[in-house]
């Protein structure tokens, strides 16, 4: 190699650097065997580093590929660990959460039924009445005048009565008398008619005083009626939530407003239910109010009335509950959420949400049967947010692949991790 290096350095030399050529000691002359001697050893050379090359490259490719096949085997069988949980039965009733609205049970407008001014006012807003209770007292002076002329006039027609009844009498012994002279020929028959027409007529006048008599008692009675509407009383137990009256108003009969009275103890609430949860509801499905304000506390209660027809523009059915209050915690117009138990028609199961998987194969499920997946098909019902309800692809027990990976293929030999319950 060392000559091989030399001759092309002398060679090179000598055609590049005249100076060289002409110096006393001109360079070596080589012969024309060490020439091919030397560009055969060259040769061989870069052959051999051509099939060093070569075969290097061609282990390392051998490695990469035995690396990649390995590589393969290791993630074929790989047994990745899941996370599963149990799909269960629904159970026989299933719980709806919807929005509602509190109601007082009942609740009256109160308006006066008589003419006059508010002499006291007993109650004002928020206060608590009993039924019968004085809400208000009005002063008439003028219907007081009326019931006793009403009953100077009831007292003239008694006294007419008595004198009519007392002519009535007259009139009876005198046609009896006179009757018996005709009847004997001691009489002319003109006067026992004259005295037989004057007791008809005392008769009738008695009748028309009585008549009298009892339309003088009627409108007393009527005045005396009014006079009870100065009272302005509750008519069931209950709270003041209006108040439009004051001391010394004046109020008309039928057109003034006065209080709002609405009962309490009880409260009606109403709540619309969609229609594919609709036909579970009747009288007697247990329901539960809560109001986000009072987070620690529901009332119980049950489904009372409803409406039996779904409202066509919301598709929807008004249904009531009755809710005892007796402490007054809940007030009308209040926002809660009531939770239905509604019976249900037909069985389902109850699969965790995460479960779910969604893919151009649509809702699938992956169930593991002998640490083997199996992917099925589901088909959803009704989505409760942590869980999802399942009308068929499952059944209530399997165990389901919760949080399944990307790559879980039906078939897979997976590790299955019971989810701690």
């Amino acid at each position: 190699m060392t000559e091989i290096t030399e001759l092309r350095t002398f060679e090179r030399a000598e055609d590049e650097s005249p100076v060289l050529r002409n110096t006393e000691h001109p360079p070596r002359r080589y012969s024309k065997s060490e020439r091919r001697r030397a560009s055969w050893l060259l040769g061989a050379t870069a052959l051999l580093l051509l099939i060093g090359g070569l075969g290097y490259g061609g282990w390392r490719d051998y490695a990469q590929r035995q690396e990649v096949a390995a590589t393969a085997q290791q993630q074929r069988d790989f047994v990745p660990s899941v996370l599963v949980g149990r799909a269960r039965s629904s159970g026989d009733t299933f719980n709806v959460a919807l929005p509602g609205t509190t109601f007082a049970f009942a609740a009256a407008n109160i308006y006066a039924r008589a003419n006059g001014y508010i002499e006291k006012r007993n109650v004002d807003i928020g206060d608590h009445v009993k039924a019968g209770d004085v809400l208000a007292q009005l002063t008439a002076p003028e219907l007081d005048h009326q019931i006793s002329q009403a009953e100077a006039t009831l007292g003239q027609g008694q006294a007419a009565l008595r004198q009519n009844q007392a002519s009535k009498k007259l009139a009876e012994v005198t046609n009896d008398r006179i009757s018996t002279l005709v009847k004997k020929g001691w009489a002319t028959t003109q006067l026992g008619d004259t005295d037989r027409l004057s007791l008809e007529a005392q008769q009738a006048a008695v009748g028309v005083a009585e008549s009298n008599i009892a339309a003088q008692e009627s409108l007393i009675r009527v005045l005396k009626q009014q006079r009870d509407y100065e009272r302005v009383v509750a008519p069931f137990d209950g709270i003041i939530t209006q108040r439009a009256v004051d001391v010394g108003a004046l109020v008309q009969a039928g057109s003034t407003f006065m209080f709002t009275l609405m009962q309490s103890n009880i409260i009606r609430t109403q709540v619309f239910v969609p229609q594919d949860q609709a036909f579970g509801v009747a009288p007697g499905v247990e329901a539960v109010i809560r109001v986000p304000e009072m987070p620690d506390r529901s009332f119980p209660g049950t489904v009372t009335r409803f409406a039996n027809a779904l409202q066509q523009g919301t598709r929807t059915l008004l249904a009531e509950i009755d809710v005892s209050n007796p402490d007054g915690a809940l007030t009308p117009g209040i926002y809660c959420t009531v939770e239905l138990h509604i019976p249900r028609k037909e069985p389902s199961v109850l699969v965790p949400a995460n479960a779910i998987i969604f893919n151009g194969g649509g809702l699938q499920v992956a169930i593991v049967e002998n640490d083997i997946v199996r992917l099925r098909k589901i088909s959803v019902a009704r989505d409760l947010g942590t869980q999802v309800e399942v009308q068929d692809g499952i059944e209530a027990g399997e165990e389901l692949v919760l949080n399944p990976p990307v790559e879980l293929t039906d078939g897979h030999r997976v590790r299955p991790r019971r989810a701690s319950t």
